[in-house]
């Protein structure tokens, strides 16, 4: 009970952090926010029972207080020479920008999440991907430029996020690169249009939460726990990797919806260079989901040892649910964008 109670005091005090971020009106208030919002996560990841859990929260900490202090830094940069207007002050510009890319782990200053994520409990790991996200992100649009830097940072992170999840054998640092790869999408939906940025989010949100109850659910954590015929039943694997594609961008999913409205605004704002390259990275993505898919489909066996204690679950109710909504959601909504 006493557990339950301190998660729920420090979930609502980083609520309060991310919403002081997002309203506040000078970057003081902004930085405040962002520090109440790094400091009532940290109780959360913290576990007597796990010492790596520990020792993620740690790593995490301290790449979060290596960012704060980097926007700091360029916040007092900005208020001495405040006579110099903002379009010619590059150096801050970047500062800022990289400290909250460093904050969200966009690449190429990805390399801590899928390090932090590899130990996290499968809530932890939801709210990282996607409540963690958002107040750095909503920073970023207040100054957020269309020039090289931003160009370069869409493409490394959509290149790392496709890479990178390759040669994994971890549910959760698959998860981390993907979340890598989608935050290329975000970051240039943001450039275009803060509008398609909150539909990206929300749609990427709803997906990863949909994934993530699902290996809670069956308690997976390994890429073999998948193939096992004795964890999982075809019907849940289907299920499952109905979800994984829908997350991947697959048409007809509802994945796809997103990444479909910011390759259309791309186009329309001369932006084809760009958006023809972050499609070609995103297939490698969908490859490697698309692998595990029908390897698992296909392939099963049952020498799992280390696996044995977990039982068959049963298919509950919810599942089917949310699988149908993160598949068949997108038809619902090209109809009512036809009809609207």
């Amino acid at each position: 009970m006493t557990n339950n109670s301190m998660k729920l005091l420090f979930l609502s005090t980083m609520l309060v952090g991310t919403i002081l971020s997002i309203s506040s009106n000078s970057w003081f208030g902004v930085w405040m926010g962002l520090e109440i919002n790094l400091l009532s996560f940290i109780p959360l990841l913290t576990n007597s029972s796990n010492l790596m859990m520990n020792e993620s929260s740690i790593k995490y900490f301290i790449v979060q207080a290596m960012a704060s202090t980097m926007l700091l830094f360029s916040i007092l940069l900005i208020h001495f020479k405040s006579s110099v207007s903002w379009e010619k002050m590059v150096v801050p510009y970047m500062m800022i920008s990289s400290s909250l890319l460093l904050k969200i782990g966009a690449a190429p200053f990805h390399f801590w999440l899928p390090e932090v994520m590899n130990t996290l409990s499968w809530n932890n790991c939801l709210i990282l991907m996607t409540w963690q996200k958002i107040a750095p992100m909503m920073v970023l649009s207040y100054c957020i430029k269309v020039e090289e830097f931003m160009f370069f940072i869409i493409v490394t992170s959509i290149f790392i996020g496709a890479m990178g999840g390759l040669n994994q054998t971890s549910l959760r640092q698959v998860m981390a690169y993907s979340s890598i790869s989608h935050l290329g999408w975000m970051i240039s939906a943001l450039i275009i249009s803060e509008n398609a940025w909150e539909m990206y989010f929300i749609i990427y949100s709803m997906l990863s939460a949909i994934t993530v109850f699902t290996f809670k659910k069956m308690n997976l954590f390994q890429m073999n726990q998948i193939y096992s015929s004795k964890i999982l039943k075809t019907e849940m694997k289907f299920m499952m990797f109905m979800t994984l594609l829908s997350l991947g961008g697959l048409p007809p999913f509802l994945g796809f919806l997103p990444k479909w409205i910011t390759i259309q605004l791309l186009v329309e704002n001369n932006m084809t260079f760009l958006m023809s390259t972050m499609v070609i990275l995103t297939i490698i993505t969908l490859y490697y989901y698309m692998r595990i898919s029908f390897s698992a489909t296909i392939m099963t066996y049952t020498e799992n040892s280390w696996s044995s204690s977990i039982k068959n679950k049963k298919l509950n109710f919810m599942l089917p649910i949310m699988t149908m909504i993160s598949t068949m959601s997108l038809m619902c909504m090209s109809t009512l964008v036809s009809l609207f």
